[in-house]
Formats: C-alpha cells, sequence, structure tokens
C-alpha cells in the first residue's frame, strides 16, 4: 500500500539521525570525547522533567520538552555554531533559518508548520516555556564543565566574561538554577584556576 504521508515522516526520522553525528564543544562526564546534539537533547528532556518546579514561570512542560528535542535538529544542516566561535555567531541565525525551512520542508505541510513553530519559539525566547528551555540549554554545558573539572574551559583558555555573556539571559528562566550554576558550577572553577577570573561576578 503506497502511503506518501508516512512515507515522507520516515523519510524525515531516518534524515535526523545525522544529529548523533554532530559534536559539540562540551565534554561528557568522563572527559574522554564530546557530546554530540542527539545526546544534549535527550539530556536536556529528562532535565525538563524532573527540573519543572525551579521555572520562574508556570510552564507547560511537554511544549518544553517538545523545543529541547528539536532545536538542534537544524544543525544537520547549519553545523554546530561553538559558543566561544565570534566570527561564527555573526552568521549562526542566516544558516540557521535557512537549515529550518530546508528541514522542515520534507514533513508534511502540518507537522512542517508544528517544527517550524516550536523552532521558532524557541529561537525568540519570549515565551515562559522557551525561557526555560534556553536555561536548560545553558545550564546544562555549565554541569559538565564542573563534572569534568572545568577541562574544555582549560583548553580554550576561557575567561569569566565569556562565561558570563554566555549566560546573560539564564537567569530569565530559573532564577535558582543561574544562582546554582554561578555557586556549583562557575565559582569552583574560579578558584581553582580553570576559568580566568577577569571580572568580578555580579550575584544578580
Amino acid at each position: 500500500m503506497k502511503d506518501d504521508r508516512l512515507d515522507s515522516i520516515v523519510n524525515f526520522c531516518r534524515l535526523i539521525d545525522r544529529e548523533k553525528f554532530i559534536k559539540r564543544r562540551t565534554y561528557l562526564t568522563d572527559g574522554e570525547r564530546f557530546e554530540n546534539d542527539a545526546e544534549h537533547a535527550w539530556h536536556l528532556a529528562v532535565m525538563a522533567l524532573l527540573l519543572e518546579e525551579y521555572s520562574n514561570e508556570k510552564i507547560e512542560l511537554s511544549r518544553v520538552m517538545s523545543m529541547v528535542l528539536i532545536h538542534d535538529l537544524v544543525e544537520i544542516y547549519a553545523g554546530d555554531t561553538f559558543a566561544y566561535d565570534y566570527e561564527g555567531l555573526k552568521t549562526q541565525k542566516e544558516r540557521e533559518e535557512a537549515a529550518a525551512a530546508k528541514l522542515f520542508s520534507g514533513l508534511p505541510e502540518n507537522l512542517a508548520a508544528r517544527l517550524a513553530s516550536l523552532w521558532n519559539e524557541f529561537e525568540e525566547s519570549r515565551t515562559p516555556e522557551s525561557r526555560f528551555a534556553h536555561t536548560l540549554d545553558n545550564f546544562q554545558p555549565l554541569m559538565l564543565q564542573a563534572a569534568t573539572d572545568g577541562k574544555a574551559w582549560k583548553e580554550g583558555n576561557r575567561k569569566l566574561s565569556e562565561v558570563l555573556r554566555r549566560n546573560m539571559h539564564t537567569s530569565e528562566g530559573s532564577e535558582a538554577l543561574w544562582h546554582y550554576a554561578l555557586d556549583k558550577f562557575i565559582r569552583p572553577q574560579l578558584e581553582n584556576g580553570h576559568l580566568s577570573n577577569d571580572i568580578v561576578i555580579n550575584d544578580n
């Protein structure tokens, strides 16, 4: 029996397997290799389930989980843009918007619209769900940095000012998680010299 709709959905499911091959620049907890995009997305989805109560605002959990699961799928075509690649960041928005249009166009119209809407909501960060999703997206790499004793920060000679700039909006989704990250993930790496202390932390 021919089913074009099912074919297109299955083809998309096959395509997104490529997310497993996109390397990020955050080490796994054993410090042996970088995580990939699919591992990152899975981790965020489970963290959303566990940390929902720490959102600044009431959220629809299923929407947060949907956003974090699909937010990096565009990197199948756009590639991962490293948080501290300042040249790459200049073109990230344009590259990822083009990638999203290409990626979602292979789905049936209603599903393409659904995924595009979720992706755009995440990117715009204007809803409680998207703000919390962004907090998790920032919190998770900080957690892994601490778990590996700041290995990637040491290798990149990262400065505190860079980390704080990267996380300037993290508290907007969860004040509690941001202050936890400051105390448990960032300050210890300053104390052991694995993160360059070039400015004073503002705790607000």
